[in-house]
């Protein structure tokens, strides 16, 4: 990789770190675990979605995808429904509390992120704007790339859920 390459690499990750660490300061005191919040966001965004299928989402294994969605249904966020067209199968969808507390968190962090938007001078404010769809493109490359033997990133579909 050449080094202006690895050099934006490394800012972007020590970037989002640092960005994710401060917004988790004023996150909801839930007591659930980040892999418990990772699952149940993206039952809310994503809607009822099989356990297998929230298992790739989440890349972890379906044992441990169902004891996340037991702690899931433990709190009262999220339910199993029976597959209306295939009953072997069984869906999760997120409850009326489950869907609260994920936006009531997404709003508290977009809320900081414009207080200190608010903060920045026009030209940082200009910058942002400018960078902000290259941002998105290079999340939505990552997210379907699968890594190759050389470590690379190789392209594969998205999956559909």
């Amino acid at each position: 990789m050449p080094a202006p390459a690895r050099d934006l690499a490394r800012r972007l990750n020590s970037a989002t770190v640092h960005l994710m660490r401060a917004l988790r300061k004023d996150g909801p005191r839930s007591g659930l675990a980040a892999e418990h919040r990772s699952a149940l966001t993206a039952v809310v965004f994503g809607g009822r979605i099989s356990i297998g299928e929230l298992a790739r989402s989440e890349q972890v294994g379906a044992p441990a995808m169902t004891k996340t969605v037991g702690v899931l249904e433990a709190e009262g966020l999220a339910r199993r429904v029976p597959d209306m067209r295939d009953g072997r199968i069984v869906r999760v969808e997120a409850t009326n509390d489950g869907k609260a507390f994920v936006l009531r968190g997404r709003d508290q962090r977009v809320a900081r992120i414009g207080r200190a938007l608010a903060d920045l001078d026009k030209a940082d404010t200009t910058r942002l704007e400018a960078a902000i769809g290259a941002l998105e493109r290079l999340v939505t490359d990552l997210e379907n790339a699968t890594p190759s033997s050389q470590g690379f990133p190789r392209r594969r579909a998205r999956a559909r859920t």
